[in-house]
C-alpha cells in the first residue's frame, strides 16, 4: 500500500512539472521528452505488473531521475550550441592566462578568485603571491618573520588535527560502531576542504594575515616610542602589527618586566634585523681590526642584563692624543677604539665611550649600562637611512 501511495504522489507531481513548463521553439527536445516520460512510464508499470515486481519505492525514483537527467542533457546540448564561437578567459593557454593574472593587484585575484575553480586554483598561486610579498613586504618581512609563520601555520595544523581527533571521538561516541556514517562525513570534510580552503602555508594565506592585522612577526624599529630622547637613533627588535586603515604599524616592545607598546609607526622606521639572533644575545664582532677613523657603526647596548639589547647609531673617533687626521693619524695602530654618538651634546655622559679592540666582548656596568657586540656598516643605504633619522637639534640627555 505504502509502495502504491508513494509512487502515485511521485507520479502526480512530475505529470504536473512536465504540464506546466511553457514550450519554446528552442525546447522542442523537451516536448519529445514529455512524450517518451508517458512511453517510458507505461512501459516501465507494464513489465512490473508482467513479472510481479516486488522493487521497492526507491525504484521509481531511481526511474524518475534518469529520465530527468536525459531531458535536462537535450537542453544542455542545445545551450552549448549557442555558445559556440563565444570566447572565455578560460580558453586561453596557460602563458596568456599567468601574464593576465600577473598583471593584478592583490585585491583583484581575490576577486578573480571568487569566479570559479579553475580561475581560483590559478589566481592563488603562490608564484603570483610571492611576487607580492616581495614588493610590499621585503624590507620589514625578513627570514625571522617567515620562520615565525611556518611555526603558526604548524601551530595551527595542530590544532586543527587535535580538533577534529575530538570531533571524531565525540561522533563515534554518539553513533557507536556505525562506521559507515563516520566514513561519509570525514570523506565529506576532506572534499570540501581541498577544494575551497586556502592552503594554511601559501603566500596567499600569509599577505591576507599581514594585510589584516591577524599575524604579528619581528622587526626592528627605529628611534623607538616616537622618537624618545632616551632612543635616539637606535633601532629595537619589536613584535608588529598593520594597520591597512592607517597604513601604519603597531609594535609590541619587550623590556624585562612589562610590554610597551607603540602605535602609528610607519614604514620608514621599520627594517629586517641585520643579524639573525635573540635581542638577548651578545653579537661576536669581527670587525674590531678594521675599525679606523670616520668608520659609521652600529653597537648593541642595553640598560641592564635583563633587558634585550638594542643596536645604535656612532662613529668611530680619534683619540686625543691624536695630534693629524689622514697620512698622519695612528689611531688604527692602537688598541683603544673611541666610539662616538654625536647626536648627543658635548659633555654628555653618552657622547663618548672607549673600548679595546684586542679584548672586547661586553663593556659597562649597572649605571652606564653595556656595550656589546659592534657591526661596520659598509652600505652608503644604511648609513644614508641613519642620516635621515637624524634630530633636528642636538639631544641633551644625561
Amino acid at each position: 500500500m505504502l509502495y502504491v501511495l508513494i509512487s502515485f504522489v511521485s507520479f502526480l507531481i512530475l505529470s504536473k512539472s512536465f504540464a506546466n513548463k511553457p514550450l519554446s521553439s528552442g525546447e522542442s527536445g523537451t516536448k519529445i521528452g514529455s512524450t517518451g516520460f508517458w512511453g517510458c512510464l507505461s512501459s516501465w508499470l507494464l513489465s512490473s505488473l508482467r513479472k510481479g515486481s516486488t522493487s521497492t519505492p526507491c525504484s521509481f525514483f531511481r526511474f524518475s531521475l534518469a529520465l530527468s537527467l536525459k531531458n535536462n542533457s537535450s537542453v544542455s546540448k542545445v545551450e552549448n550550441e549557442e555558445e559556440e564561437g563565444k570566447v572565455s578567459l578560460l580558453d586561453l593557454p596557460d602563458l596568456p592566462l599567468e601574464c593576465i593574472l600577473g598583471h593584478l593587484s592583490p585585491a583583484e585575484l581575490c576577486s578573480v578568485a571568487a569566479v570559479c575553480t579553475s580561475l581560483r586554483d590559478s589566481s592563488r598561486s603562490d608564484h603570483l603571491w610571492k611576487k607580492h610579498m616581495e614588493r610590499k613586504w621585503g624590507e620589514v618581512f625578513g627570514d625571522a618573520a617567515y620562520r615565525q609563520w611556518k611555526c603558526h601555520v604548524a601551530s595551527k595544523t595542530r590544532e586543527k588535527i587535535s580538533n577534529q581527533k575530538n570531533q571524531k571521538g565525540i561522533f563515534a561516541f554518539l553513533h557507536g560502531d556505525f562506521r559507515p556514517l563516520f566514513w561519509m562525513k570525514a570523506k565529506s570534510e576532506k572534499g570540501t576542504q581541498s577544494s575551497s580552503s586556502l592552503p594554511e602555508d601559501s603566500f596567499m594565506a600569509l599577505y591576507l594575515s599581514l594585510e589584516s592585522g591577524k599575524f604579528w612577526f619581528p622587526a626592528q624599529v627605529y628611534n623607538r616610542e616616537n622618537g624618545h630622547a632616551g632612543f635616539m637613533l637606535s633601532c629595537y627588535d619589536a613584535q608588529l602589527c598593520y594597520d591597512s586603515r592607517s597604513d601604519t604599524f603597531l609594535a609590541r616592545y619587550s623590556p624585562h618586566g612589562r610590554w610597551t607598546t607603540e602605535e602609528n609607526i610607519r614604514w620608514d622606521r621599520l627594517r629586517v634585523p641585520p643579524i639573525a639572533s635573540s635581542p638577548h644575545a651578545l653579537h661576536i664582532s669581527d670587525c674590531l681590526d678594521d675599525l679606523i677613523p670616520g668608520d659609521h657603526i652600529e653597537i648593541q647596548w642595553r640598560r641592564n642584563k635583563e633587558f634585550p639589547y638594542g643596536w645604535w647609531y656612532g662613529v668611530i673617533g680619534h683619540l686625543e692624543q691624536c695630534q693629524g687626521h689622514g697620512n698622519h693619524c695612528h689611531c688604527h695602530y692602537n688598541d683603544m677604539v673611541i666610539l662616538e654618538f654625536t647626536q648627543y651634546s658635548a659633555g654628555s655622559k653618552w657622547r663618548q665611550t672607549m673600548i679595546d679592540r684586542k679584548h672586547h666582548i661586553e663593556k659597562g656596568n649597572e649605571i652606564d649600562g653595556f656595550y656589546g657586540g659592534i657591526r661596520k656598516l659598509h652600505s652608503n643605504e644604511e648609513i644614508t637611512r641613519w642620516k635621515k633619522l637624524w634630530p633636528t637639534k642636538t639631544v641633551v640627555h644625561d
